[in-house]
């Protein structure tokens, strides 16, 4: 498994003592005639990348989406899949999850050895991905569809060592996620316990809101920051986060 300059960049800004900022984009909940709108309220905030996936896609319009964007925008586009058929050439990288604050084993890797021939195939820079399931006070799509108790809130041991045993086995990069929509984000104390002791990258999504609450995120310890559901609520919300974003990073360089 070979990685690239994507997982460099998230390299480089865990190393620095960075964050970053992805537009998560839901096929399903997101016209394609707004995709060059997306687009450019992405490229005029400096967003970093541009998240494409959900659990269940039913309109099939995931690479017409990803078309779209590219026309108007370099921005890197990662793909953050919810099963194997959520694999396309046309992104730039795929986040390779493996669910590891669950026990289910087809998504520790069942449903990877089905995906192999095509994600070997694709040209896609992987990034080998432990994903961990946060209680976020509501059961997301994501916990129901795989039957994995999420890790609770106040338990920020529990995602360390879930943390520290992926980092062991050779994962690129930890996602920490309250899922779409969560009622409450993960906490400041479970960002700033994970990110303190792993060596690499963290990235936190679900119930991102606010440009407070990203800004927050960022001092914590995440290097990228995910956001989906407010976005879809509200598109012009993408500067603020950004620029929340950008002035966690000078904070905490100058600090």
């Amino acid at each position: 498994m070979t990685t690239g300059s994507i997982h460099s960049q998230l390299r480089s800004l865990k190393s620095q003592n960075k964050s970053g900022f992805a537009v998560l984009a839901d096929p399903d909940k997101i016209a394609l005639a707004d995709m060059h709108h997306l687009a450019k309220l992405c490229n005029d905030a400096g967003v970093n990348y541009l998240l494409v996936g959900g659990s269940l896609l039913m309109a099939n319009q995931m690479e017409q989406c990803i078309q779209r964007f590219k026309t108007e925008s370099n921005i890197p586009v990662i793909l953050f899949p919810g099963s194997p058929a959520q694999v396309t050439p046309y992104a730039d990288a795929l986040l390779y999850l493996s669910l590891i604050s669950g026990r289910n084993a087809d998504l520790l890797i069942g449903q990877h050895v089905a995906s192999a021939p095509l994600v070997k195939a694709s040209g896609l820079e992987v990034i080998s991905t432990g994903y961990m399931i946060i209680d976020g006070g509501s059961q997301t799509t994501v916990s129901y569809m795989s039957g994995a108790m999420p890790i609770p809130a106040d338990k920020p041991d529990i995602a360390l060592c879930t943390a520290w045993a992926a980092e062991m086995q050779g994962k690129h990069v930890i996602y920490l996620d309250a899922g779409s929509g969560a009622k409450r984000p993960v906490s400041l104390e479970m960002i700033k316990t994970v990110s303190s002791h792993i060596e690499i990258p963290l990235i936190v999504g679900g119930g991102i809101r606010t440009p407070e609450k990203a800004y927050d995120n960022c001092i914590a310890g995440a290097n990228l920051i995910i956001v989906g559901n407010a976005i879809e609520k509200d598109p012009l919300l993408i500067r603020d986060l950004a620029q929340a974003t950008q002035q966690a990073s000078l904070d905490k360089v100058s600090a």
